[in-house]
């Protein structure tokens, strides 16, 4: 993990130095230059691995001339596979294999189980790990859940030695979501938590999955004002086919931000609730107090985070590059993850087959996480004017941090 050893208050040279004419429009240039190099590397895995001749065939000339080893590390086949296509919202966006979230059920995880859209992230700055995930689909929803339901860890693809340490449980128990369901009259998410405290919905798991149904009981919700925020606090249970509880209930958090618009960035007046709800959202994610004093010793103090809008890719990304930042220089906490070893820096993330960012951006950190988050998502922060708010946020931390400084 890279960290900041300047005052949390002085504004760092290189974000100055973002402020240089041209310097933004050269970081919108790289990142798409490099962004296009990897959605046609993807385009290549789907070409090759298409169920159809006539598709291989018709393709072959642009797959011959890339590198299969390279096509393999930007491969996007299993969410392209005919059984698949229906779980991912959009069309366009959809997981690499190799960061792909497995999802598995009755404790199993083969590397060929549930299909989900969603994708393992680590933050390059900060060090700590997401899941990134499109908003859940009626047929998917129960896939979603079953994640908090069962221990979590990277794939060993991009983390072969990340595993929860002996005798501990590293699972997921916040969830943030970026889109409300209808923005715009358009459907950009469906509801999977009942509106009324009390209420209990069930989820089937989808056609030709064995899973249990599960039982999704909203047991709590708190308005959040000043971080706009919807906070409400869901039980999930796996039930028998009698609907009869198997085990024990899971909690978790959802929070839902409330001031993002979808194709934009919340408008100036609501930066400051952004900042204070990434600030709420790392806060929740190390409160055990809805956990069972039972196993709250054997819990990860800070596990990864599901986060979402509706695709998973533009507000979701420029989510998580901006609580990589504010953790490098310590507006937010280091990582304190079970799926790290403590007091150990965590290992580098895995080098770019497209070979390091150019001179001219390197060391724009904003340029160099971005970068990072494409690599293990595609797509991720969307917009140039989403690029552009995570500076503006960082510069407002800082300014902000100064204010209150004696």
């Amino acid at each position: 993990m890279t960290s900041s050893t300047s005052s949390p208050c002085r504004l760092p040279q290189w974000l100055q130095d973002a402020e240089t004419p041209g310097h933004f429009a050269t970081v919108l240039q790289v990142l798409l230059k490099r962004e296009k190099e990897r959605l046609a590397l993807s385009n290549a895995s789907r070409h090759k691995t298409s169920p159809s001749l006539t598709h291989r065939i018709a393709h072959l000339p642009s797959t011959l001339l890339k590198n299969d080893e390279v096509v393999k590390h930007y491969s996007i086949s299993i969410a392209c596979d005919p059984e698949h296509r229906n779980f991912n919202r959009y069309s366009d966006v959809t997981p690499y294999d190799r960061t792909r979230v497995v999802v598995g059920h009755n404790g199993s995880e083969e590397p060929s189980g549930r299909y989900l859209n969603a994708s393992w992230v680590r933050e390059l700055a900060g060090g700590k790990w997401w899941i990134a995930s499109q908003a859940p689909l009626p047929d998917t929803i129960h896939a979603f859940l079953s994640v908090i339901l069962e221990p979590v860890s990277p794939p060993p693809a991009v983390a072969p030695q990340v595993k929860p340490l002996t005798g501990s449980i590293s699972r997921v128990r916040t969830v943030v979501q970026l889109t409300r369901d209808i923005e715009s009259g358009m459907r950009k998410a469906h509801a999977y938590i009942p509106p009324n405290v009390g209420d209990s919905w069930i989820s089937a798991p989808e056609p030709n999955c064995n899973a249990k149904p599960l039982k999704i009981t909203l047991l709590d919700v708190a308005q959040i004002d000043e971080a706009h925020c919807l906070q409400s606090t869901v039980s999930v249970q796996p039930l028998t086919p009698k609907n009869e509880p198997v085990g024990e209930p899971v909690v978790f958090k959802h929070m839902l931000f409330s001031s993002w618009p979808d194709h934009s960035v919340p408008e100036p007046e609501d930066r400051a609730a952004l900042l204070r709800f990434v600030h709420l959202v790392d806060r929740t994610n190390r409160d055990l107090s809805s956990q069972p004093e039972s196993v709250r010793d054997r819990l990860d103090p800070d596990p990864p985070i599901i986060v979402g809008c509706s695709a998973g890719i533009g507000r979701t990304g420029s989510f998580i590059a901006l609580s990589s930042l504010l953790r490098a220089y310590r507006f937010l906490p280091a990582p304190c993850s079970l799926l790290h070893e403590p007091n150990k820096e965590l290992p580098p993330l895995e080098p770019s087959p497209l070979g390091p960012l150019p001179e001219d951006v390197r060391g724009d950190r904003v340029a160099e996480e971005i970068d990072a988050l494409r690599e293990q998502r595609p797509g991720m922060v969307q917009r140039p004017d989403q690029v552009q708010l995570i500076y503006e946020c960082l510069v407002m931390a800082f300014a902000t941090a100064k204010s209150t400084t004696p």
